[in-house]
């Protein structure tokens, strides 16, 4: 069988690899840190592109990393400032505050890893998810709350570890770990800004650890000859993602969180329809 035959079977693609890694790595970068589901937008585009099985479902974990070093170099000093570990400074964000995050959603991984891969990815889970994250958002953007963290530097532990209990439901396919955990934040007293920057800080080792423990598991379908496609990917994701991210930021500022609950029932009807 001709090698160009083969790939096509393989991966089912219609446009060549490295317009699917443009388009595929666009759509990751715009949408991982945004309370929108990245897995939900990456599904229905790979479905319209026509790119499925392993080979495609290696390229989107590989393509995520260029999403967390966007963050990483957005973040760089904050991120240099966690390596303190002086536990004894009465304000201020610390390591100790990411680790409170990142565990209660470790432990949920670690426990139900298998149940969450075996019944979890599916479209109409994904269906589900979209519309069960647009209602937590509306819930938090009108619940009536006193902010009590208006910055990073203000968060409690007790509110790092809450955000982290809310991450939990980003295992959930087409949740969205960033409305889980800005939803969660706001409903815990943080403002929006600082509940998606603490969010996108948190992100990165939860991301590395995930996707680094997802790419071992399917090292046995990475190819050389696929190094062009991951490439493309990973440079789109990293570009388009350090774009979104500070967009984001600003956006939260300007306009309501409900309006990105009803971008996620749009792209449920969507979902619904095009993949269900």
């Amino acid at each position: 069988m001709p090698a160009g035959t083969q790939r096509e079977r393989m991966g089912g693609c219609r446009l060549s690899d490295i317009w699917i890694g443009i388009i595929m790595g666009i759509v990751e970068g715009l949408t991982e840190f945004l309370p929108v589901s990245s897995s939900g937008h990456m599904i229905l585009t790979a479905h319209l592109l026509d790119f499925t099985g392993e080979r495609a479902k290696t390229f989107e974990i590989v393509v995520q990393f260029g999403a967390v070093l966007a963050v990483l170099v957005l973040y760089r000093r904050r991120f240099l400032s966690l390596l303190n570990f002086n536990l004894a400074k009465s304000k201020g964000l610390n390591a100790l505050h990411v680790v409170m995050a990142m565990f209660p959603t470790f432990v949920a991984a670690v426990l139900f890893y298998s149940p969450i891969k075996t019944y979890l990815f599916g479209p109409m889970t994904v269906v589900w998810a979209l519309v069960a994250g647009g209602i937590l958002m509306i819930v938090a953007e009108k619940a009536n709350r006193r902010i009590t963290a208006e910055t990073l530097d203000d968060l409690t532990y007790r509110q790092a570890f809450g955000i982290g209990c809310f991450q939990i439901l980003s295992l959930w396919p087409g949740f969205s770990r960033s409305g889980s955990t800005i939803s969660g934040g706001m409903l815990l007293g943080a403002s929006k800004t600082a509940a998606a920057e603490f969010t996108f800080i948190v992100s990165v080792p939860i991301m590395f650890g995930a996707s680094g423990y997802d790419l071992y598991k399917s090292w046995e379908y990475l190819d050389w000859a696929d190094w062009p496609l991951f490439l493309t990917g990973l440079g789109a994701s990293f570009l388009v993602a350090m774009l979104a991210v500070v967009t984001f930021i600003n956006l939260l500022k300007r306009i309501s969180y409900t309006w990105f609950a009803v971008y996620r029932f749009v792209l449920a009807a969507v979902f619904f329809f095009v993949i269900l």
